[in-house]
């Protein structure tokens, strides 16, 4: 059996890299609209948006989601369906 997951957008990608990226992306504000939490809100930092992340599933899911719909490629054969 492989273990690779080839159908696995965020295998490898670390929650570090993935708060980084949307920071980069939309800033502390906007990520704050996209996502309701104070570590976005107040005196922000990876540090402690990390911290919380890690103790907060809902939260984390949030920032996985966003981070998916923001970053992956839609798939070509999406444009396939019957």
């Amino acid at each position: 059996m492989s273990n690779k997951q080839e159908n696995n957008f965020l295998h490898g990608i670390t929650l570090e890299k993935m708060v980084t990226d949307l920071v980069e992306h939309y800033g502390w504000d906007g990520l704050a609209q996209r996502i309701d939490v104070n570590c976005f809100k107040s005196d922000p930092s990876i540090k402690s948006s990390l911290k919380f992340l890690r103790k907060t599933q809902w939260a984390r899911d949030k920032v996985e989601s966003l981070y998916i719909s923001t970053f992956s490629k839609p798939s070509p054969w999406d444009n396939f369906k019957k």
